[in-house]
């Protein structure tokens, strides 16, 4: 059989071979001719336009300027020889360096001449230079139109010494799209690019290499944008109508005596409007017959637990059990805390299992949830484990759920024939963005508000010699009664030496705050289970003042009367793990303080980062200018997701498209679930072949 021409093996383009090949397998992953075509450029370069000398700033990639040679000279002996040649225009001068090839650069270069120069510049010893340029004799003739907007591709330090530099990978990008039998097979329906005005699926992957002009850049960027979103968004349709059709689900149309109960006898406080209307929207999933699916998003403290526990009381009144899983042991234990204590008086068996949980209360729980006499199980992974089996599980509740594999959530809703309704919460706010691309096949409810009489947490930077005022502000609120966080960042590739740094940090409070006066607690991920939850106990009773941490209070701890936070080198913390720790104060009614510790040299990143947390504790805020700076493969464990590997599209910056993408994707799905329709097939034979190749959309043909 033969091997269609966007699968042959990448060794055999013209100007490849078994070393190059080799090169561009490792440093690129690039295997095929069609994983070449889909390695699309990151910039491009107008060769139109050229810049003066004294005009080149430190954040020009790449320049063209028209210059005459003034000066050559090598430098260095014969093996270790460069070539630098001083070029100068009317407004300065730069010197271009050669490390390589200087005997033939220089064979070729004639002073006194001007040339067309183009690379890269840069600063060494003081000036300008441009390494390795490209050099043209000017001409009165204008460049050919596919060359005047130049692709620029990333490339790396062994694949340049490989000849394949920007301009090398073009050159193989060129040789694939010239020959006679590259055809890119069109993979939308006539009806969506005649409603979207799109070009062809080969135009648009020749404009997007080399354009012809900049408005078919546009149009090439637009097309391959949108099929790459459209595509994420069809399969999250698809698989969200699928589940609908498939996954009948319990119907809890009763809410009885322990909802009731609960509500007029136990709950000490008016839920929120934001509160009632999530329960509006799950009570409404519990009673449709199909499975609910949904994801809840709320910032630190807005009510998500009392949110679940109120659809797990529900799920209690039409007879069935319910289960929530947390990621670490320390947040399921809070869990089980409070809600053990939301329900005392109510006739409801709260039992919690971790991996610390003695083998003989284990067997104890495996036999209640057998018998149907535990109604809800808190607990971490050990809930997955094959023995553990529930009577009537109807819910399922999974905190943090990006700490969990999808492997390890499925195990859940297989421990029951009726597919348990599902409720995934969350308290890292998920920009729009990022939820329509993650989590577009679950249903969404955001608790967009606080519980009132919770004050704004008044958020600080200080440097390092503002340190002395920080340690007086410390020493007036505790006078005041008051409970304080201090937090040192732990970095996994580096746990010795933060341990130390936390240690050594612990003695230098002591010092600062000595006993008896004062009382500090120290907690960290190296230490026993009993011991930290001594600690916490302990600070959780004001027996001390001040808990020095690592990020292991990030979730799990509850102090209602801790109301500053101090995070130590804050530069070292992302956005979203500084707003969850900055989380951990303002739970009680008494005015919070977080103050942000850093040196003074800080990146523009970092900088950033502290002058937002001290802006704004609007967590969506937050998550926005987290996904900006970040970009969405380092958030929500995406990486391990593998729908966010994207090549072309960026979901912050193409936001519009996305939406028009989810919108399409949605209108064919709604009238055409399992796209049979022959108007379709060209959808699900695309679907179908990226889902065999790992969405490598570059090959189907």
């Amino acid at each position: 059989m033969t091997t269609p021409f966007l699968e042959t093996p990448i060794e055999f383009l013209k100007g490849v071979g078994p070393s190059r090949s080799d090169l561009l397998k490792k440093e690129l992953n690039i295997h095929t001719f069609g994983e070449l075509l889909t390695f699309f450029p990151f910039r491009y370069v107008d060769r139109s336009k050229f810049y003066q000398i004294a005009d080149i700033r430190d954040d020009h990639s790449f320049i063209q300027i028209k210059a005459k040679i003034v000066h050559i000279q090598t430098i260095g002996a014969a093996h270790h020889q460069r070539l630098v040649a001083t070029v100068r225009d009317d407004s300065g001068e730069i010197d271009l360096v050669w490390f390589q090839g200087v005997k033939w650069v220089l064979d070729m270069l004639s002073p006194q001449q001007e040339y067309v120069i183009f690379g890269k510049p840069g600063i060494f010893n003081g000036r300008w230079n441009i390494p390795h340029p490209e050099l043209e004799i000017p001409t009165t003739q204008p460049l050919p139109l596919n060359e005047v907007i130049r692709p620029i591709y990333n490339s790396t330090e062994k694949l340049k010494s490989k000849g394949l530099d920007f301009k090398g990978i073009g050159k193989l990008v060129r040789t694939i799209l010239l020959h006679e039998k590259f055809i890119m097979h069109e993979s939308l329906t006539p009806e969506i690019m005649q409603r979207l005005r799109l070009i062809n699926r080969q135009e648009a992957f020749v404009n997007i290499h080399f354009p012809q002009s900049p408005e078919l850049l546009k149009k090439a960027q637009t097309r391959l944008k949108f099929e790459e979103l459209f595509y994420i968004q069809l399969r999250l349709a698809k698989q969200r109508y699928g589940r609908l059709l498939k996954h009948e689900g319990h119907q809890f149309l009763k809410v009885g005596d322990y909802v009731n109960q609960f509500y007029h006898h136990h709950l000490t406080f008016a839920l929120t409007n934001a509160q009632k209307r999530v329960i509006k929207e799950i009570r409404a999933d519990l009673g449709s017959g199909n499975q609910m699916n949904r994801l809840l998003q709320g910032d630190v403290g807005s009510g998500k637990t009392l949110v679940a526990l109120m659809t797990m009381l529900i799920a209690l009144d039409n007879q069935f059990q319910s289960c929530l899983m947390a990621p670490t042991e320390i947040l399921a234990r809070q869990h089980y805390n409070t809600i053990s204590g939301m329900l005392t008086g109510l006739n409801v068996v709260v039992k919690l299992l971790t991996g610390s949980t003695k083998a003989a209360e284990r067997r104890e729980i495996q036999a209640g949830l057998h018998a149907g006499t535990v109604h809800l199980l808190i607990g971490t992974h050990a809930l997955i484990e094959e023995n553990v089996k529930f009577k009537h599980l109807g819910l399922v509740v999974i905190d943090e759920q990006h700490r969990f594999g999808v492997a390890q959530r499925a195990k859940l809703w297989e421990k029951n024939v009726v597919t348990p309704h599902i409720l995934v919460m969350t308290a890292t706010p998920i920009p729009r963005t990022l939820a329509m691309t993650l989590y577009g096949d679950l249903d969404t409810s955001i608790i967009d508000e606080m519980p009132p009489g919770r004050k704004p947490i008044v958020t600080r930077h200080v440097y390092e010699p503002g340190r002395g005022k920080v340690f007086r502000f410390i020493r007036d609120k505790i006078s005041e009664g008051r409970q304080v966080y201090i937090v040192f960042p732990l970095i996994q590739e580096s746990e010795t030496l933060d341990l130390k740094n936390l240690i050594d940090g612990y003695q230098s409070i002591i010092l600062e705050f000595p006993p008896p006066q004062f009382s500090v607690s120290m907690v960290h991920g190296q230490m026993k289970q009993q011991e930290k939850d001594l600690e916490m106990k302990r600070f959780l009773e004001r027996e001390t003042q001040i808990m020095v941490a690592t990020t292991v209070i990030e979730v799990g701890v509850d102090v209602p009367n801790a109301s500053v936070m101090v995070i130590e080198n804050a530069e070292r913390f992302g956005l979203s793990q500084l707003h969850q720790l900055r989380g951990r104060v303002g739970r009680g009614d008494d005015q919070s303080f977080c103050i942000l510790m850093s040196s003074y040299e800080l990146s523009a990143e970092a900088r950033k980062r502290l002058s937002t947390m001290v802006r704004t504790n609007d967590g969506f805020e937050i998550a926005e200018t987290d996904l900006q700076l970040r970009g969405p493969g380092d958030l929500q464990g995406t990486q391990q997701s593998g729908i966010m590997d994207l090549r072309i599209a960026d979901i912050v910056k193409d936001e519009k498209i996305l939406k028009y993408a989810r919108n399409v994707a949605n209108e064919i799905i709604s009238t055409d679930p399992a796209l049979s329709k022959n108007e379709n097939d060209i959808l699900a034979l695309h679907l179908r072949n990226m889902d065999q190749k790992q969405q490598n959309w570059g090959l189907i043909s």
